[in-house]
Parts: C-alpha cells; sequence; structure tokens
C-alpha cells in the first residue's frame, strides 16, 4: 500500500533536496565528531563541511542535539545492515550473535570518538531524543532476538529463553565494552573476546542437550582451549574487514 502511493504520489523536487541537505549535515556531522568528537564539532563547521550555510542547518534541524540524534539514529542503521550481512543462517545461534557484533566492533572501531559521544549523549540527552533513539535500537534488538528464537525453532536453544530480554542484555553488553577500546586500549580482537564470553554466559542455561558442544566454545577444552575461542573472532574480524574494504 505505502509503495503504491509512493508511485502514485513521488516525492516532490523540494521534498527530495530537502532529504538530499540532510543528509549531506548527518553525514558532516558524523565525520566531524568522529574526528574532533562532540563538544568541538560545532555547527558552524558542519555547515562548512557540507557546504552549506548555518542556515540549512537550523532549517532541518531544532539545535546540534537534535542534529546529533539524527546522526546516532543513522549510525545504527547502518551497524543493523553490517551485523545482518555478518549473520550466518547456517551457523549456530551463538556463532551467528558472534559474528554480528564483531562485525559491529570492526566497523566502529576506527570511531571511538563518535562512540565515545554516543555513550556520553545517552545520559545527557532529553526524553523525546532519548526515545527516538531508542526507536533506532529497536530494529537491532529484534534482528538479536530473531537469531534466539530461530535457535528455538532449529531445536538449539529451550523455549524457556527470553529471547527479547536476553537480546537486550547482550546489546547491552556490546555497547558497554566500548568504554575499555575508549580508556582502556583494547583492540577489536579483545572486544569479540569479550562478548563472546558474555553471550556464553547469557546462553549457557538455554542450550539443549547436544547443542552445546556443537557451539563454537563448548566445550572450551574440546577445541583448544583459549587459544580457539580467541581464534574465531579473529576470523569474524579479518572477514569483516575484507568485507569492508571489497
Amino acid at each position: 500500500m505505502v509503495q503504491d502511493q509512493l508511485i502514485r504520489f513521488p516525492p516532490t523536487r523540494r521534498a527530495v533536496a530537502k532529504q538530499q541537505t540532510r543528509r549531506r549535515l548527518i553525514a558532516a556531522a558524523k565525520t566531524l565528531v568522529a574526528e574532533r568528537g562532540y563538544e568541538a564539532a560545532t555547527l558552524r563547521d558542519v555547515a562548512a563541511m557540507a557546504q552549506m550555510s548555518t542556515g540549512a542547518v537550523f532549517a532541518n534541524f531544532a539545535d546540534k542535539a537534535d542534529l546529533f540524534n539524527e546522526v546516532i539514529i543513522d549510525d545504527h542503521a547502518d551497524l543493523l545492515a553490517q551485523m545482518k550481512h555478518a549473520a550466518d543462517e547456517q551457523a549456530t545461534p551463538r556463532e551467528r550473535l558472534l559474528s554480528m557484533l564483531c562485525a559491529g566492533y570492526a566497523l566502529r572501531f576506527p570511531q571511538l570518538s563518535l562512540m565515545q559521544a554516543q555513550l556520553g549523549f545517552s545520559w545527557s540527552n532529553d526524553r523525546g531524543l532519548e526515545q527516538r533513539n531508542r526507536l533506532g535500537v529497536r530494529p537491532i534488538l529484534e534482528v538479536l532476538a530473531e537469531v534466539l528464537r530461530d535457535g528455538v525453532r532449529a531445536g538449539e536453544l529451550t523455549s524457556a529463553i527470553d529471547a527479547d530480554l536476553i537480546a537486550e542484555m547482550i546489546w547491552d553488553n556490546y555497547v558497554a565494552n566500548y568504554r575499555h577500546a575508549i580508556f582502556d586500549g583494547w583492540t577489536v580482537e579483545a572486544l569479540c573476546e569479550r562478548v563472546a564470553k558474555q553471550i556464553d554466559v547469557l546462553l549457557d542455561a538455554y542450550w539443549i542437550a547436544g547443542c552445546r558442544e556443537a557451539s563454537a566454545s563448548w566445550p572450551v577444552s574440546a577445541r583448544g582451549g583459549e587459544a580457539a575461542l580467541r581464534a574465531q573472532p579473529s576470523r569474524m574480524i579479518a572477514e569483516t574487514r575484507a568485507a569492508l574494504r571489497g
């Protein structure tokens, strides 16, 4: 129905131009925040990078916080696309989740200033902007939860699992781990190793008998100990980086 309406009533030139302007401003703001951090990225600089006037910024966004919130929403959309690309439908739930999250770390690691700004912004955000931000996260949570539901349908995970709750806990851990990269100098590999262990803890009670051993880290000793646990994220990171370069 929506598609039919778009065909019958295509966007006007003005609407298309406005959308293109917003996209250019969002892209410029994302680049500047990634390079300088949120506080140092001024609206004047954003406008200059987008080759527009500051009036164009205020014609499209209420203020700097409104613009950056759109940057975050746009960033979540990019992350969702990368996660979907990384998910292997034939893998175990644990392997699919790890592949998706490692792809996220590999994608965002070169932009830690952007991630640091997002973490700080989430606490200082006003209620309206935060609600819109959460709407951007919801599709990611739904994809993570669907991986778990696929595991239930495949007979790998028990039906007792609360897929929505576990997905939210996995996401919270994924985001919180960025602090180690920002403040402790952790590498992408270290982040992936950490989130792999967090996934294992969260899924431990829900594996169907026999499926635990089929997952990459169960039991660790049967697959070469901790070295094997570290090797799998490294392989996923290498594959993700190669895909991004391509």
